[in-house]
């Protein structure tokens, strides 16, 4: 496609003028695109703001009996191996989930990457349910266990450091079985992660909050030791 395709719209648009038209050449424009990519690729996002939800583990309980060789056999796509896993694996597509059904009647989601996609999941397993003739309350509930979440301090540690200015009874450091910092946060509730790239791993959530204000704490102890700036 030319490079100065759709000129004449732009130039109305603009009320470009003759001197503009002259300077506005091909390499002009081709260095204002590397600078404004170059800019881009360089800015900044906040470690607050780079937060990305990995994994989300919930709970529910369905019913008080399941016959999971029955359910393992009429639902399309069922896993079973009782000497393997005690429960039927359901792995839907949309959303990306699996439930892990017990023969109590309990199932663990897992694999979800939004709140909102733990409803739609169980309630997809509710109706498959229905369909088999079992009893299912119309209404399902879900109680989440776990929340992974992933970040980006955008700068490296110095995780030696770290372990020295942190509240020694709150961390586990050693380098020669795990390349990470395990640093354990009273408010709110979760463990993290610390690498030297200056990624994190927060786990233990149980509010898609809990990472940010994990995140937050974080930084706030790195800037009180001087560690970043």
């Amino acid at each position: 496609m030319p490079v100065f395709a759709g000129y004449k719209s732009w130039e109305r648009i603009m009320g470009t003028s003759r001197l503009l038209k002259s300077a506005l050449n091909k390499e002009i424009l081709t260095q204002l695109f590397k600078y404004c990519f170059v800019a881009f690729i360089n800015m900044k996002v906040r470690p607050e703001d780079s937060l990305k939800i990995e994994n989300i583990v919930a709970s529910a309980k369905v019913t008080d009996y399941l016959d999971l060789p029955m359910l393992a056999s009429k639902i399309e796509g069922a896993e079973y191996n009782k000497k393997r896993f005690p429960g039927v694996v359901l792995r839907m597509q949309d959303p990306k989930i699996a439930a892990l059904v017990f023969g109590s009647g309990k199932v663990v989601l897992t694999g979800a990457k939004s709140v909102s996609s733990l409803s739609k999941g169980l309630n997809i397993l509710g109706d498959k349910l229905r369909e088999l003739g079992i009893d299912i309350p119309k209404k399902l509930e879900y109680k989440i266990q776990n929340i992974v979440t992933s970040a980006d301090l955008a700068t490296p540690i110095n995780l030696n450091k770290i372990a020295v200015g942190f509240n020694l009874d709150k961390i586990e450091y050693e380098p020669e079985q795990f390349p990470g910092l395990v640093y354990r946060l009273d408010v709110p509730k979760v463990v993290v992660l610390l690498f030297g790239s200056g990624k994190l791993i927060i786990t233990g959530g149980k509010e898609p909050d809990d990472a940010k204000k994990a995140v937050v704490k974080i930084l706030s102890d790195l800037r009180s030791l001087g560690l970043i700036s």
